[in-house]
């Protein structure tokens, strides 16, 4: 690991706003941590933390934490929290197929996926972060109704996203493959812009969004069988 990477692990451990495995708040964020009864919404995968940040930002009364394995990366997001006295924005340093050990049920109240490792590869498809074994997750900590929001430039994601709501009978609320193209939707956390995010767009790509949400009913699925499933299906269609 390089001397830099040392150096942002070990100054994060002195900001207060960073947690990692050994964090016990799961179910006491608002009364022990963030001290209010305001939502909590979750940035997963944040990387460096700007969407968490500028959540927090734009919305004050309401608590955001970003969720990403890589310490080093969230040192960014994190340093300008403390440095800003931010006090409704935290984060989480562990992998997100662990997220239960951290929230309990209904303490969530939104989650973003701005981003993330599309993993286009059919066999990597159940590491994708709205494949069945994450959605197995999110019904679990999110509060009744609670919305998902995926920003991706990923058509790929975007496609198995929207096969995903589909075959398992979510609620989908909106979606469009060009947002910024899209004058209808109006959500002041869609303007915000990562610094991948201003990249892509410089290369003329365009960037999709979904918002939908998991009903009461909803019955967590056999991940590992419903991948198995679906991958057949990928080879048939090959054919």
């Amino acid at each position: 690991m390089g001397k830099r990477k040392l150096q942002r692990f070990a100054e994060t451990e002195t900001f207060g706003n960073v947690f990692s495995y050994d964090c016990a708040l799961r179910g006491k964020w608002n009364t022990a941590y963030f001290q209010n009864a305001n939502p909590i919404v979750l940035e997963l995968g944040c990387g460096r933390g700007e969407y968490t940040v500028n959540m927090g930002q734009k919305v004050p009364e309401e608590n955001f934490i970003g969720v990403d394995v890589k310490g080093a990366r969230l040192w960014r997001g994190a340093k300008t929290a403390f440095e800003e006295g931010m006090k409704n924005v935290a984060f989480l340093r562990v992998r997100i197929e662990t997220i239960e050990n951290f929230f309990a049920p209904g303490e969530v109240s939104g989650i973003w996926i701005t981003f993330p490792d599309p993993q286009p590869q059919v066999s990597r498809a159940k590491k994708r972060l709205t494949a069945p074994r994450f959605l197995n997750h999110y019904h679990r900590i999110l509060a009744p109704g609670g919305n998902i929001h995926l920003k991706t430039d990923s058509s790929q994601l975007y496609d198995f996203t929207l096969e995903m709501v589909e075959h398992y009978g979510l609620n989908l609320h909106t979606h469009t493959s060009d947002l910024y193209g899209d004058a209808g939707l109006a959500d002041p956390f869609l303007a915000i812009q990562t610094k991948y995010e201003s990249v892509y767009l410089s290369q003329g790509k365009k960037i999709n969004y979904i918002r939908f949400s998991i009903p009461g009913y909803y019955q967590p699925v056999d991940w590992k069988a419903a991948h198995r499933e679906w991958s057949e299906k990928q080879q048939v269609s090959a054919l």
